[in-house]
């Protein structure tokens, strides 16, 4: 890969099996719960309601580090972590800290009794952008160039699980990937083996 094509501002979506006609207001109250105990290491600040907008943002909780939103983009219901600060690190371990967010978050979201399970997210797809049009610009080239990477990194966390890359081509989106896996792969085994490779980079950066 281009050592200088720095991989941040990083967002993953998973997309809701859910009905498309599904009422997001539900997902307010939850948001201003989690502002209120600050469940993550991030600072979560407020909730905006762009529901109006079509294959819009949705509910997004917004945040310092990052947003959560569950949103309509591209008519797909989903969870978006959209990350706004620099991650220190190499790319896999930004990558790392992008999906764990949002794995935990759609986590959390599946258990909260006030939703009462009308919110479930798939478990063989999901998507990959990068935020930021400058780092990494939406060309072919550099799809050619973060694809081993990507590669790579995916053989690794799906644990030999068949699955097809995918880029994002509208030149007016942000750069982006779809992962789809040939079978359904479980939310807490991933942020397991997310946790272990946070850890094995953690033990390398210090020798």
């Amino acid at each position: 890969m281009n050592p200088d094509m720095e991989l941040q501002h990083i967002n993953v979506k998973l997309f809701l099996d859910s009905s498309p006609s599904l009422d997001l207001w539900g997902v307010v109250p939850v948001f201003h719960s989690w502002i209120q105990t600050q469940i993550w290491d991030e600072l979560l600040i407020d909730v905006a309601d762009y529901r109006h907008v079509p294959a819009g943002p949705g509910i997004v909780l917004v945040g310092h580090e990052a947003d959560y939103s569950v949103d309509n983009s591209e008519n797909r219901l989903g969870l978006r972590y959209n990350r706004k600060t620099k991650v220190d690190g190499t790319n896999p371990d930004r990558l790392c800290q992008a999906l764990s967010a949002a794995l935990k978050a759609c986590e959390r979201l599946e258990a909260d009794d006030r939703l009462k399970g009308q919110i479930r997210f798939g478990r063989s797809e999901l998507k990959v952008s990068v935020n930021d049009r400058l780092l990494v610009p939406n060309f072919q080239s550099s799809y050619e160039s973060i694809e081993p990477e990507i590669k790579f990194f995916f053989a690794d966390l799906l644990n030999g699980t068949d699955f097809v890359l995918s880029r994002e081509d509208n030149p007016r989106n942000p750069f982006g990937l779809t992962v789809k896996a040939g079978r359904e792969f479980e939310i807490e085994w991933l942020l397991k083996k997310l946790g272990v490779k946070a850890s094995e980079s953690t033990l390398k950066s210090s020798k």
